[in-house]
């Protein structure tokens, strides 16, 4: 069976990067009986100068890219129906926001220690998207943490400290460098990446190639 190394860079307050995710992770079940993947999870900020406080997310949107209140509309119509093709539930019905995720990927640095990171990113997507919390309040953020097995203590200790703090710098900067400047970014095997939210069929595509040319440069 063919292994594959996959680096994921996103952030959890992309909808493409679950809708990304969840189209690959439909990709590797599909090939599952040939192939498998080890997945890790990397920083990347959309928001970094975002206060700790968030902002009403059409708001954000419709500064941040100059979207009158119909493109929004229609923005998030097609993300909706993105999500329920990936099998993703975006809920547009509350009040949303977009926040600071820098304590959330220190946590994910924290999780990724537990082997807990996959299923806590997941639970972030879906408390931020679905369930509507606000994740730059400390109680909810822990509430998460807690849902995936996680010891909540710890996790408020770290929201206290400056651990992390250094490690996901380093990797925000690392992939930076290597000119990555949107998400979200697959980084297959250290060598070939795809971005976007695409769809499964192009996962499989992508994964199938790389398994046979691979298979050439090793005969």
């Amino acid at each position: 069976m063919k292994n594959f190394k996959i680096n994921i860079v996103s952030d959890v307050m992309c909808p493409w990067c679950i809708i990304g995710y969840k189209n690959l992770e439909t990709a590797l079940t599909e090939l599952k009986v040939e192939m498998s993947a080890d997945i890790t999870w990397h920083p990347f900020e959309l928001n970094p100068d975002m206060p700790l406080e968030g902002q009403d997310l059409d708001e954000h949107l419709q500064q941040k890219y100059s979207l009158t209140e119909e493109e929004s509309a229609r923005n998030r119509q097609n993300m909706a129906d993105a999500g329920e093709r990936a099998g993703f539930t975006f809920n547009f019905d509350g009040k949303r926001i977009m926040i600071n995720s820098f304590d959330l990927h220190r946590l994910l640095m924290w999780a990724r220690e537990e082997d807990k990171q996959t299923e806590l990113k997941l639970a972030f997507f879906e408390a931020h998207f679905t369930g509507l919390k606000y994740l730059n309040q400390e109680g909810a953020l822990l509430d998460v943490v807690e849902s995936v097995g996680l010891n909540k203590d710890t996790a408020r200790d770290i929201l206290h400290s400056d651990k992390y703090v250094q490690a996901v710098r380093e990797e925000q900067n690392n992939f930076k460098q290597m000119g990555i400047t949107s998400v979200p970014t697959f980084i297959i095997n250290d060598k070939y990446a795809l971005t976007g939210g695409q769809p499964s069929e192009s996962f499989i595509q992508a994964l199938k190639q790389i398994s046979e040319e691979e298979a050439k440069n090793t005969q």
